[in-house]
């Protein structure tokens, strides 16, 4: 039987053959949280865990989101907390997780202290990334269900051996570090919606860091605390699946990462892609039924929502906002204000929602019936394959919409033509 520690440690340690496209995708995710961090650095709960952390004190060794600098395992604390604030970053569907929040501000920490080139930075962001996903398909939805939150918990695995691939781990230090890592990650769906959610981000990269961090100084741990008698799989309701090992080396399941194009619920995007595909706009809307998978029924369906906030989780709402013109991907779109507009509310009327269980999760399908009688459809996966140029024009449309144009092109140049780590994370400041 294969031992899935052993395995995975292997791989994080080993020599690796990366495709050109996990390259360029990592590249485009590292862009894509570098602003979505900018953009929610001022946003309540960074400032209380920027506060806290610059507060103890210790050597500046990382920067952070929104300015100063602090100790590695801080820095990944607050980065990993400040880029998951806004909830707008990448998102995995295969064990429904968020790898670059968990991983990036680990990798990226370490890679700043070390003085590591940019090459480096990714190649280790890229394992550790498809660690977190491995991870995650070897834990089984089980674990996702019972209310652990994937981001948290294989998020920090992921954070270990990236941190722990810069620092330059053996095939034994890498088993050690996940067995250590076994003892420390953690975090509960029980804090969605609230700030504990973008904090479970940072937890995880704040627990890589630790875990590698100590390994790298000569700390023992029981390697087999992962999946062995009493460890993290037996412990958390993992179902110890070792089909998440089919291909590891030579598949990268992080290629198929789902970039968030719209501020809002992930749960929604299928539904306004199909908009998209639509073209609705609202003078000629009659009507608009929208059919969703069943679990998102119960998470973003609000369906008078009055507040922002609440806008973020209502189909009826982003599907109006899209209709009437408002750019669903700038977080300040979503606004009390929006959900007060005569016009949103009128629209929002004419909108229905439905369970449809032959849908999968990253399904929706939209029908449009228009004022002149003709009806059309259309049907969006977001599993469906993007060309790695759409892919590339969006994203970076995105970070510009974020942090500006010459910003988000300086930062993607710099992705692109190589540089050195530290100059990466001084961009994180603004």
């Amino acid at each position: 039987m294969k031992d899935f520690t052993a395995s995975l440690a292997a791989f994080a340690a080993g020599p690796i053959s990366t495709t050109s496209q996990a390259r360029i995708v990592t590249s485009l995710s590292v862009l894509d949280w570098v602003a979505v961090g900018r953009a929610g650095a001022n946003e309540p709960v960074s400032s209380i865990i920027r506060k806290m952390v610059l507060d103890e004190g210790g050597k500046a060794q990382a920067h952070l989101f929104g300015g100063d600098a602090a100790p590695m395992r801080g820095a990944a604390l607050v980065n990993g907390t400040v880029s998951h604030a806004l909830d707008y970053d990448d998102t995995h569907f295969a064990h429904i997780g968020h790898p670059s929040v968990a991983i990036l501000p680990a990798a990226l920490a370490v890679a700043e202290w070390d003085d590591r080139i940019l090459v480096d930075l990714l190649e280790a962001a890229l394992i550790g990334m498809e660690t977190s996903i491995r991870v995650g398909l070897w834990l089984g939805r089980g674990h996702y269900q019972v209310g652990f939150h994937q981001t948290a918990t294989s998020g920090a695995f992921g954070a270990a051996v990236a941190a722990g691939r810069l620092l330059g781990f053996d095939i034994n230090q890498m088993r050690s570090v996940l067995g250590l890592t076994a003892t420390r990650a953690a975090g509960l769906k029980a804090q969605f919606g609230t700030m504990g959610k973008p904090y479970n981000a940072g937890l995880a990269a704040s627990a890589g860091t630790e875990t590698a961090l100590l390994v790298h100084h000569g700390f023992e741990a029981n390697a087999d605390a992962l999946e062995g008698p009493f460890g993290f799989g037996a412990t958390h309701q993992g179902a110890s699946d070792l089909s998440a090992l089919d291909g590891l080396g030579d598949e990268w399941l992080f290629e198929s990462v789902s970039h968030k194009f719209h501020a809002c619920c992930h749960g929604l995007h299928a539904a306004l892609e199909a908009a998209r595909e639509l073209d609705i706009a609202e003078p000629e809307v009659a009507e608009i039924k929208i059919k969703t998978h069943p679990r998102w029924m119960s998470v973003c369906n609000q369906l008078t929502p009055e507040t922002g906030l609440g806008a973020k989780f209502s189909y009826r709402t982003v599907i109006a906002m899209q209709a009437l013109g408002y750019d669903t991907a700038l977080p300040g779109s979503y606004t009390d204000k929006v959900c007060a507009d005569p016009r949103i509310k009128s629209l929002r009327d004419r909108i229905t929602v439905e369970a449809d269980e032959s849908l999968s999760e990253t399904q929706a399908n939209l029908a449009l019936l228009r004022r002149d009688g003709i009806r059309r459809e259309a049907t969006h996966d977001l599993l469906t394959p993007m060309s790695l140029s759409d892919r590339e024009d969006r994203v970076r449309a995105k970070a510009a919409k974020l942090i500006g144009a010459d910003k988000a092109d300086a930062i993607w140049s710099m992705l692109r033509t190589g540089g050195r780590a530290r100059d990466l994370a001084a961009r994180l400041t603004g």
